[in-house]
Order: structure tokens, then C-alpha cells, then sequence
């Protein structure tokens, strides 16, 4: 199967790194192209390798075709704002985490300290493997939480971290002049801004 490749942005990086982490970007005007099932399960593969503490992996994903009866249902837990946008996504995605695990050589589950944290790292690793098979991934924090644990029948015990947006990149033409005029890559502050040599610099307050 051939796969398109993203065009690389117009991003500069101050060090030598990876173009797909340089590349990768959350767009909100999607094309009307379908995702088929197995090239998404390629995203999740790759979410699948990503670390985690005592190799508890508590991610879990849950995941709807648009055109498919739960799409609407996965849209109804989104701000106004974010359903305006993502009803045009291939796909629609909730990323829960499991809050317990199990230690080896243990027998009872105990509280993961790191559960939101290692479902994060399966997180960017499922964007970096959409972006490289040119496609795009938009996480979205904008949702009622609550609501989402109702609707798509979360128990007790894990938390919904982010909802994910997923399409090809389109012309936006869906999209408000507003959303339309943000519809290209975002900066970022330098290294420098966030990386210190030693104790906590007062710089990190900012």
C-alpha cells in the first residue's frame, strides 16, 4: 500500500530533530476522504509500543467511523465550538486511561501515579504515525467530561483524557473566515525556554 507522505511545513527547528516531530501539526479543516480501519489501526499500533511505568500500558482507546451511528454520539460530548469542526473528521476518538495497575509480583492493584502520563506517550506516538502516513490527528480538551463517561459508558476506574479528531488535511472551506485564517502550523518557544542544566532556574516561572 502506498502511503502519501505529509508536506513538510515551513518549520525551523534550532537542533537537529526528526522532520515528523517538526512536521506534525493539528489542523481543523479535514476532507471529506474516508479512514479506512486497518490505516487507523496502523496509528494505534504504534500507540501500542509507546512506554509506560511497570509496562502497565492503561491506555484505552475507543473509536468511531463517521457515517457510523456512534459518530454522532461521540460528537455530542464536544464544546459547540469543536463539534462545529470535528462532525467533518474521519474519525472521532476518546483516549481513556486505566488508574490502577497491578506491579509485578504483586497481587493487588494499586493507584498509577503516571496513568494520564503514559496514556499521553501513546498519545503523540498515535499523532507522529498519523502524520507520517499523511494523515492528521487534532486532541482536543474541549468536551464535558462527565457527559463523555455516560455516553460511552466509561466505568469507575479510568479516566477520559482527550478527545482526537482524525482526517486527511482538506481546503477548510467548512470552516469559519476566523478558524480559516489559523489554519496553519503554530510556533513554539525555544528550548532554551523550558530546558535548565541543574537546579530550577527562576526563568521556568514564567
Amino acid at each position: 500500500m502506498t502511503i502519501e507522505k505529509q508536506v513538510s511545513t515551513s518549520r525551523a527547528p534550532e537542533y537537529e530533530a526528526d522532520r515528523i516531530f517538526v512536521d506534525r501539526w493539528s489542523p481543523r479543516g479535514f476532507s471529506p476522504e474516508e479512514i479506512p480501519e486497518t490505516v487507523l489501526h496502523g496509528f494505534f499500533e504504534a500507540a501500542r509500543w509507546a512506554p509506560s511505568a511497570f509496562n502497565s500500558q492503561p491506555w484505552r482507546f475507543l473509536y468511531a467511523l463517521r457515517g457510523q451511528p456512534e459518530f454522532e454520539t461521540f460528537l455530542t460530548p464536544l464544546i459547540a465550538f469543536n463539534q462545529d469542526w470535528a462532525r467533518h473528521a474521519a474519525a472521532l476518538i476518546y483516549l481513556l486511561s486505566k488508574k490502577e495497575f497491578t506491579a509485578p509480583g504483586k497481587s493487588e492493584p494499586q493507584f498509577s501515579r503516571t496513568h494520564s502520563f503514559d496514556s499521553g506517550a501513546a498519545w503523540a506516538n498515535f499523532a507522529n504515525q498519523a502524520t507520517a502516513a499523511g494523515w492528521s490527528a487534532h486532541g482536543m480538551s474541549g468536551f464535558d467530561v462527565e457527559k463523555a463517561k455516560v455516553v460511552l459508558g466509561v466505568p469507575d476506574g479510568f479516566a477520559v483524557e482527550i478527545a482526537i479528531a482524525v482526517g486527511r488535511k482538506g481546503d477548510g472551506a467548512h470552516l469559519p473566515p476566523g478558524l480559516l485564517q489559523r489554519e496553519q502550523p503554530s510556533s513554539r518557544s525555544p528550548v532554551g525556554a523550558f530546558v535548565a542544566r541543574g537546579l530550577f532556574p527562576e526563568r521556568f516561572r514564567g
